[in-house]
């Protein structure tokens, strides 16, 4: 089944698209282009239970490996 996105949707799919493509956390994301976290998140899983393909987040490694010389 095919739908069209209306423009709120595309609206919020664009933000999601452009900050998968940034390579940017959404957090990151939100603070750079003035929208809350939370209107991001709330859309990307809108998005989702409506069926609408949304990109995948970015996210960086909480831990980095060091290496320990004695």
């Amino acid at each position: 089944m095919s739908r069209d996105l209306n423009s709120t949707q595309a609206f919020w799919l664009g933000h999601l698209s452009y900050a998968a493509a940034l390579q940017m956390p959404l957090s990151a994301y939100a603070e750079a282009q003035a929208v809350t976290l939370a209107d991001l998140m709330a859309w990307e899983n809108r998005l989702i239970v409506q069926g609408f393909p949304v990109p995948p987040r970015c996210r960086p490694a909480r831990f980095v490996a060091v290496e320990v010389v004695a």
